[in-house]
């Protein structure tokens, strides 16, 4: 399978991830509209969210699946197989301990990451709570990203890019039926999402079994004392474990500014946590879709490729990419930047949430939509270092845009309050992200292929007309003011975005640009 059917597949169930979880963020917000409680939720289901990213689906992926890659390559199936196992079973006790250590410090965590909401006790309090609830969650999704590493790693990429909508069916669920079930015998209805997310957790991991099974690569996990031994005393193992540490370090600072972000946002205004939650939903569409999608399928490639050493076509696969990430992220940056508002609108002005709310989230949004290109260009440039099993470079680069970020919180939060947390991140990212680049140049990973300039100026032009046509929209209709038609104003959405691609990729094609070219390659 080429890497654009492969980066496809991925981009098309992500799509259904997020298009599900949007419908999850509509009714959330229709629902419970934004308050002191559904603060408390956010910052509960960001904490074990914070800690998956970090030790799951950051550190471990980036230390594990570059060399189980490599694994494969030098000491072939049976090499990988054992591997699997011995890393498995280190991961289940590490996951273990930490799960009880995350439910007895709840409070000590809920205070670290949102000391503000102390400011309603109840807000607080159920903050607390949620937290316990949901921390085992971290357990089944860190065992979820082994498993969709190895699978990956296997160039099975749709069943690890489908599960994450199995999550996102539950929590809608726990809205439409949980919520009123829990009202209806005294309990805060927002609880229910709490049960949506493990019930979600289990079912993820449950997903990737069949698939390991059909692979022969289902692990087994030593229960015992004598088998944790035994895994540990694998050298590759260990340096899966080595690689982590630097890892570990470079995916907590970027968490660690998303915490301090939170802190900042919880003693701000009430609704701030939520307003930059449902900003960050919107985000996640093109991350994910491009930055997300490229990324799990260029890893495991470009480890193959370096263990193998054809480092021709290591830079030529960094080069694809990075052409993808431009083409297809500055218009996103374009409509982020001018349509931020009727897109709020269109998708969250329902219920309870009010036009001051969809303001504010336009605000948050738009800061975002700044560093849109860095952020998802990072998804791309990591992996460059990771592949070649160098970790501490990444997290060099990351500690020093984390002091930038805060440098510029400290400068921008008095004057525009939550929408500078977004703008500070997004920044960071694109000095992250030129920064990922020129390391990969100097020190000839990366050979750029002629034709850059005048690639940058046809993606420019095509942009300049696509902004044009989205300024002339955004001010055509009152898109607010369209609350009570939701269907007229879905629709006239959907036709902009048509048109926008329409606009777009013909004004591309018209100054030259060959983008089925670039795709066959």
């Amino acid at each position: 399978m080429s890497l654009f059917k492969s980066a496809s597949t991925v981009s098309l169930l992500t799509l259904a991830s997020r298009i599900t979880g949007l419908a999850r963020e509509l009714l959330m917000a229709s629902v419970f509209g934004v308050s002191a409680i559904t603060d408390a939720f956010n910052v509960a289901f960001r904490i074990p969210n914070l800690f998956r990213r970090v030790f799951g689906e950051g550190a471990f992926s980036q230390a594990f699946v570059p060399v189980l890659a490599a694994t494969r390559v030098e000491r072939g199936e049976e090499g990988a197989r054992a591997l699997i196992d011995h890393v498995a079973t280190v991961l289940a006790w590490v996951l273990l301990l930490l799960c009880v250590a995350g439910v007895l410090g709840a409070p000590a965590m809920v205070w670290l990451m949102a000391s503000g909401l102390q400011q309603s006790p109840e807000g607080y309090g159920a903050a607390v709570n949620m937290t316990r609830w949901m921390f085992p969650y971290i357990g089944f999704m860190s065992m979820v990203a082994l498993a969709g590493g190895i699978l990956n790693t296997w160039k099975r990429f749709a069943v690890p890019a489908a599960s994450p909508v199995l999550l996102n069916m539950c929590l809608i669920l726990s809205i439409v039926w949980g919520a009123p079930w829990f009202a209806g015998h005294g309990i805060e209805p927002i609880y229910a999402q709490c049960v949506g997310v493990m019930v979600g957790g289990v079912l993820q991991l449950a997903w990737q079994v069949p698939a390991l099974l059909r692979l022969g690569l289902l692990p087994r996990i030593g229960l015992t004392w004598k088998a944790l031994r035994h895994a540990w005393a694998d050298p590759t193992t260990r340096g899966v474990a080595r690689l982590m540490l630097p890892a570990l370090l470079g995916v907590s600072v970027a968490q660690l500014s998303l915490l301090i972000n939170t802190q900042i946002a919880s003693h701000l205004a009430p609704g701030s946590v939520s307003w930059v939650v449902y900003a960050d939903r919107l985000m996640e569409f093109p991350t994910a879709l491009l930055g997300v999608a490229l990324g799990v399928v260029l890893m495991p490639q470009l480890a193959a490729a370096r263990a193998a050493k054809d480092d021709a076509r290591y830079s030529d696969m960094l080069d694809w990419g990075l052409r993808i990430v431009v083409v297809l992220s500055v218009p996103c940056v374009v409509g982020l930047l001018i349509f931020a508002r009727p897109l709020v609108a269109v998708l969250y002005h329902y219920g309870r949430f009010t036009e001051h709310d969809v303001q504010q989230t336009t605000l948050a949004l738009m800061g975002y939509g700044c560093g849109l290109l860095g952020i998802v260009a990072v998804k791309v440039l990591a992996p460059g270092f990771y592949a070649r099993h160098d970790m501490r470079t990444p997290m060099r680069i990351a500690v020093c845009v984390l002091i930038i970020t805060q440098l510029l919180n400290w400068v921008l939060v008095p004057h525009l309050q939550h929408a500078a947390l977004t703008l500070s991140i997004g920044i960071g990212a694109l000095i992250n992200a030129l920064w990922l680049l020129t390391g990969l140049i100097r020190r000839g990973s990366y050979k750029p292929r002629p034709g850059w300039g005048l690639y940058l100026l046809q993606v420019l032009a095509a942009s300049a007309l696509l902004a044009i046509f989205l300024v002339w929209m955004s001010n055509r209709f009152d898109w607010t003011g369209m609350r009570a038609e939701p269907v007229q104003r879905v629709l006239l959405l959907a036709g902009v975005m048509l048109a926008s691609m329409a606009i777009y990729f013909t004004a591309a094609w018209l100054a030259g640009l060959k983008l089925l070219r670039l795709l066959r390659r």
